[in-house]
């Protein structure tokens, strides 16, 4: 089972990920933003919006490697957290 972390806001450091859910009529969406250095912006993958186990998945392939940052999670407003999805720190 995977761990996230909630996303309050502020800035994470550099190369952390944040998936962003929100309602797309009756369905949960979500995309994918990478922090980029402070003089650089952020990029986001992909530009159209995927299910979250999709999402999820695609975060996961993006966060390999030896510094290996956290993964983010935001939850718009009226988005409930799945418990299959994983585990929310």
């Amino acid at each position: 089972m995977h761990t996230y972390y909630r996303y309050h806001g502020g800035a994470p450091a550099p190369g952390a990920l944040i998936i962003k859910f929100y309602h797309s009529g009756d369905q949960i969406r979500g995309f994918i933003r990478k922090i980029a250095e402070p003089s650089e912006d952020d990029a986001i993958f992909p530009g159209e919006e995927m299910e979250p186990e999709a999402a999820f998945r695609m975060a996961e392939n993006k966060n390999r490697g030896p510094d290996k940052p956290p993964i983010f999670v935001e939850l718009s407003e009226g988005v409930q957290w799945d418990p299959a999805w994983g585990r929310l720190m």
